[in-house]
């Protein structure tokens, strides 16, 4: 289990930059880590959004971590932006201290800033596995993975 620095910085689109400790305090951080400017992320983004907003009932906090500036986060998020708490992260910070190598990646953060759970690339069984224990974690439904009309696994781009 690898842990991250409490005093990583992420970015909020609204607001003024938060450490991870300020989000993990209450509740566990589920972040999907995409790069707008491939296209191997804009392929998986509708699924990870629909798979985010299953959780919003759980007890964890889920998010959109885009390794861009603000603006061309809103730009490749589009919707998902306003519904979904999103970090921009042009620096590719988090990516780096998780050493994510392939995105899209999922990272399932606890309140002691470790990573208890990750994917990277689009492997759905992968995916389906964290989505199962994350939920057994929080007491919650999972989401099945993959449904219908999700793209057929991929390796992800370069994560830095």
């Amino acid at each position: 289990m690898d842990q991250l620095s409490p005093d990583l910085e992420l970015h909020p689109l609204q607001g003024k930059p938060l450490t991870l400790a300020d989000q993990v305090v209450m509740f566990h951080l589920v972040v999907v880590v995409v790069d707008p400017y491939t296209v191997e992320s804009s392929w998986l983004l509708d699924t990870a959004g629909e798979m985010l907003t299953q959780f919003f009932g759980a007890d964890c906090r889920v998010a959109f971590v885009a390794t861009a500036d603000e603006y061309d986060t809103r730009a490749f998020l589009g919707p998902w932006a306003e519904r979904l708490l999103t970090y921009a992260d042009p620096d590719r910070t988090l990516a780096k201290a998780a050493e994510v190598t392939e995105l899209p990646a999922i990272l399932h953060i606890d309140n002691d800033c470790n990573i208890v759970g990750r994917a990277e690339g689009w492997q759905p069984d992968e995916w389906r596995e964290l989505a199962h224990r994350l939920a057994k974690d929080m007491s919650w439904s999972a989401p099945p993975i993959p449904k219908v009309g999700d793209p057929v696994a991929f390796a992800g781009s370069p994560a830095t």
